[in-house]
Order: C-alpha cells, then structure tokens, then sequence
C-alpha cells in the first residue's frame, strides 16, 4: 500500500521541498510517484524508495533509510538519543558509521551506515 505524504502536503514532492530538501536533489518527477510503501495492517515497516538524480551507472543497489527516532513529531534531541544508540547496536553487530548528520537548523540528527558487505544504509 502507498503511504501518503505526511502533515497535510498534497504530494511527496512538496513534503521534500517544505522539508527543505534542494531542488537539485529533487529529479524531474520527485514527488509523481509512490515514494514509499506501509503495511497496510500497520506490523510492519515504511519502506522509501529514494529517488536521486543522477543515473545509474553501476549494478543495482538497495539504500535503505531505519526510521528508529520516530519521525518529526518527536522532538529533535530525543530522536537524536533513539539514532545515537541504534547507531551503537548495529556498530556491535559489525556495521560501520560512516558519517554523522547532526544539522539542527534543519531538525535532523541521522547516521550514514555501511553493512559488513559495503551495502550503504540510513538510519534517521
């Protein structure tokens, strides 16, 4: 099932803008298409399909984004602490932070992961 665009936007693409995400990060047709998919029985994960705009030119990858701080209903310093120590599991379970995305002006504390195979991941 399509997950709808979040706090009263008409579509994801003026979710991204609102949320300030640069419209050269936004390819042509950013926001036409599902964006992401929910369980419709509301178990189990959101998975988002980011759109980028540069084009593919290695062998297909997935990217995920883990939603662990609880979207941007909870407060920045709380879900800041909910990413801080899902970042410290999965480092002990062999993963690798590769950067640390701490911008208050733009409420987001989120962490660039690599998985023991080099596969790159979000957690936010």
């Amino acid at each position: 099932m399509e997950a709808a665009p979040p706090g009263g936007h008409d579509t994801w693409r003026a979710y991204w803008e609102a949320a300030g995400v640069p419209a050269e990060e936004l390819p042509a047709g950013a926001g036409d298409i599902p964006e992401s998919i929910v369980d419709p029985a509301g178990r189990g994960p959101r998975v988002w399909f980011q759109q980028v705009p540069e084009p593919k030119t290695a062998k297909n990858r997935w990217h995920f984004g883990l939603k662990v701080g609880g979207g941007r209903d909870v407060p920045l310093d709380v879900r800041a602490g909910r990413v801080r120590a899902a970042v410290d599991r999965l480092v002990e379970a062999g993963a690798t932070a590769l950067k640390i995305k701490d911008e208050p002006n733009a409420e987001l504390y989120a962490a660039a992961m690599q998985d023991p195979e080099g596969n790159e991941f979000d957690v936010v």
